[in-house]
């Protein structure tokens, strides 16, 4: 356990420090110490909440939430993620969606963030910005069925079609990951019964410690002392590196 507690922690602090919550890491990471599969999400939901609830009150009261466009797009995805929760899904399928799922995230966090073209400001939306919530809906879903937050998905989408500032889509995103792990969270408790969620209380105290005191560092320290692409990249190629090792077991 403790070996797991500390992979927990350093993937808490690389996630936070670049505005996300980890949950499909924290669900491999699982997957790969042969926890039953079908209690992977409730603790890797358990554990972006934890990070993630931070960050989501540190930017509202720094004011810069696009709350109406952000709630938009949180309740578009909720009802989706509570019916991903919902779904069963047998144990090889979860592992390979899990894994593409990881090497995808793992792309996008190595995929530089596309510049704005010249002469058009930081808050200024693109052309095709309005269209970003037609992609709540699948995100949502995915995120309930794995136990993944999707806002690692959203983030780098909202970049590309420029839908606001760095800032805004950061503040966004870790919304995003709180209410979809919230809903995703709720439909895996129902699905799998008061035995289940027990059995992971009894396994997920010491990892939800580990992830807040992760999280904690990785939101006050990592940023202002080490560049965001170094991070951006360590953390890209954890994840691979994960993904790709549940592939090669299916």
């Amino acid at each position: 356990m403790v070996p797991l507690a500390i992979a927990f922690l350093v993937t808490a602090l690389l996630y936070a420090s670049v505005g996300f919550g980890g949950g499909s890491t924290y669900t491999a990471l699982l997957a790969l110490a042969e926890v039953d599969y079908r209690v992977l999400p409730l603790l890797s939901l358990a554990c972006n909440l934890v990070v993630v609830a931070g960050s989501t009150v540190r930017f509202a009261r720094a004011r810069v939430t696009p709350w109406g466009r952000a709630l938009l797009l949180t309740a578009i995805a909720a009802p989706a993620a509570f019916l991903g929760g919902l779904t069963p899904i047998a144990e090889q399928g979860f592992v390979a969606l899990l894994g593409t799922s990881l090497l995808f995230t793992a792309l996008t966090m190595m995929l530089p963030v596309a510049k704005r073209p010249e002469g058009e400001g930081e808050g200024e939306r693109g052309r095709v910005a309005r269209y970003a919530p037609l992609a709540a809906l699948p995100l949502g879903y995915i995120s309930g069925l794995v136990g993944i937050g999707g806002g690692i998905f959203l983030a780098p989408l909202l970049h590309l079609v420029r839908w606001d500032s760095a800032r805004a889509i950061a503040a966004t995103a870790s919304l995003f990951i709180l209410v979809n792990s919230l809903f995703g969270l709720a439909g895996q408790v129902l699905k799998g019964g008061e035995g289940r969620f027990a059995a992971a209380v009894d396994l997920g105290l010491p990892l939800l410690i580990a992830v807040a005191i992760g999280g904690q560092i990785g939101s006050l320290l990592a940023l202002r002392y080490l560049p965001q692409r170094w991070i951006r990249w360590g953390t890209g190629v954890l994840t691979a590196f994960v993904g790709g090792r549940l592939l090669l077991n299916l």
